[in-house]
Formats: C-alpha cells, structure tokens, sequence
C-alpha cells in the first residue's frame, strides 16, 4: 500500500469510531427501577418471584395486622395461619378490591379456612409491607365491637 494513503486511511478509521461510539451512547437503555422492599426483611426464597409494583405480592414475610383486623379476627374465630393460607391460596375480587388507593393498593382475597368458613380478606399492600385492613366472614353475620366499626346507621333518621 502506498503511503500517500495511510492519513486518509487513519481518519476514515477514527471517524468510524467516533460515528460508532455517538451511536452507542445514544441507543435508549432502561432506566434503573427503584428498591420497593427492605432488605431488613427475612430472606425469602420467593424474594425474586414477585414484584410488589406489579400485581398482588403473596410473601408473608412482610405481613402486618390492623389492630381492626385483629379484633376481627377474634371475633370470627380466624387464626394468623388462615390469613396467611388465604394470602397464599386465596382469589383477588377485583371488584371488591381498591387498586388506585392513594396510600396502599388494597386487595380483596377470597377463600375457605380450615374449617369452612368463607372469608374474604383486605390486604393493604404498601412498598415496605403489607398490611391485613380487615376480615370479613362472608356467610355468618357476627356482631363484633371493634375499632373502626362503621357507626353509618346510628344517626339516621
């Protein structure tokens, strides 16, 4: 090769390059995506199944209870062990449920307890943790005296 040609040869080179490298920054890559969860949790095995920004996250490891729904759940004679089997195995009501809530999106799950009973449970599912609202016995109607009872028909006339 003459050497008359070896400058041009060398420019046409780092022009490439140059063309190449504006090409590669330039290319749209994904933004990185937020921490949701707290890495104070448990180790969870499922811990990479779910993630909580998309759909129903089903890990116990981040339940909490109400105290409503603790009184709700006295009352109704529903374990710890059943709201966490219903959270596993129950079905989302999505008419029922509260998606777009401004705090927490609230999921209404439904299912049977060991002993028969048709509950459905809200769960409000919050970035740090989810929080069981209430339980509701679908089929018995129990008269309990908790915390948040709604009062809606004393004062009407």
């Amino acid at each position: 090769m003459n050497k008359k040609w070896a400058p041009y040869l060398l420019i046409g080179l780092m022009l490439l390059a140059v063309i190449v490298i504006k090409q590669w920054r330039n290319s749209p890559s994904p933004a990185p995506k937020p921490a949701v969860t707290d890495n104070n949790r448990p180790n969870d095995p499922a811990s990479n199944a779910t993630d909580r920004d998309r759909g129903f996250d089903r890990r116990v490891s981040y339940l909490e209870y109400s105290n409503h729904a603790k009184c709700r759940m006295k009352c109704r004679k529903i374990s710890q062990a059943e709201v966490e089997e219903i959270m596993l195995e129950g079905k989302i009501n999505y008419t029922k449920s509260d998606l777009q809530n401004a705090r927490c999106p609230r999921y209404a799950v439904e299912g049977l307890t060991r002993d028969d009973q048709r509950v459905r449970i809200v769960y409000a599912q919050c970035n740090d943790k989810t929080v069981v609202v209430t339980v509701i016995d679908l089929e018995t109607d129990f008269k309990c005296d908790c915390p948040g009872d709604d009062d809606k028909f004393k004062n009407k006339k």
